[in-house]
């Protein structure tokens, strides 16, 4: 048995989002986290903050925690895993959330039929525990594996399991789409700023408005285009709006930002596996 359930690699506004909701959900306990970051100050805060252990290095962390989180950036992911590997053994699991490397590049590095790979795609509203994340496994995951790291996920969010190949379609619809969203609530706060309502007030109308819409799909799991036609009286102020809306190309302008960011996903992980070559 290892000393810690899970270990963080890098514990950015990711790993801060999922290590938070392990301990308020109970997946696991303070003295059973560890944390080890390239920054010294970023870890000592993160463990007076939360009140796990530090890390002595990357493959003290990995040698010692039956679950190692790598959140840290795509462009070190090599590094640390050739530094790591050696450390892994039997009944490990390693989690992957940066979009560029796959299972298969993982276990290429690795090395070790021994170690189990889980990659997923968080997102940021993880931070309130409101986080959507795709998740996917390894063949050789044993199932009470499984269950641990989708209890994780569970801990912070929405969690869905999928296969690896939709993956950038999951980075595009959960990953990339809080910052559409954003977008969205911006531009309606200026409109209604434009329109006499003052900017103190606009942004919370806007974003309460966008909880409220979002929480009344996943509710009552009506379609989408039901709930809107439910706000559209004939001849009434919204069907104008979404007549405008459809003359501007909303939605086709939406479906063009999910192909280009599924395109970048995939790009970034042709690149990793050239790399690997």
């Amino acid at each position: 048995m290892k000393k810690y359930d899970i270990g963080f690699i890098g514990c950015g506004n990711m790993g801060r989002a999922m290590l938070a909701g392990a301990l308020d959900k109970g997946w696991t306990t303070p003295d059973k986290a560890c944390v080890h970051t390239h920054s010294q100050a970023s870890m000592e805060a993160v463990c007076e903050v939360y009140g796990v252990h530090a890390g002595a290095s990357n493959r003290a962390l990995a040698e010692e925690s039956a679950i190692i989180v790598l959140a840290v950036k795509p462009n070190v992911y090599k590094d640390v895993l050739l530094d790591i590997r050696d450390a892994l053994g039997d009944g490990q699991t390693l989690i992957a959330i940066a979009p560029a490397y796959s299972i298969a590049a993982i276990e290429t590095l690795v090395d070790n039929p021994q170690v189990a790979v889980a990659r997923a795609m968080p997102n940021t509203p993880a931070q309130i525990g409101q986080g959507m994340a795709g998740l996917c496994f390894s063949a050789n995951m044993r199932e009470d594996a499984r269950d641990r790291v989708e209890a994780l996920f569970a801990s912070f969010g929405k969690v869905a399991l999928v296969r690896e190949d939709v993956m950038a379609a999951v980075g595009s619809v959960s990953g990339s789409s809080p910052a559409f969203v954003y977008m969205a609530i911006e531009a309606m706060a200026e409109g209604a700023i434009k329109l006499g309502i003052p900017a103190k007030d606009a942004y919370t109308f806007a974003a309460q408005s966008v909880l409220g819409a979002a929480a009344l799909v996943l509710e009552t799991g009506t379609h989408p285009a039901a709930l809107r036609d439910a706000v559209c009286s004939a001849g009434g102020t919204t069907i104008a709006g979404v007549a405008s809306l459809e003359r501007d190309g909303f939605k086709a302008a939406l479906i063009d930002a999910m192909d280009a960011s599924a395109e970048k996903f995939r790009a970034m992980e042709t690149q990793a596996n050239d790399d690997l070559a």
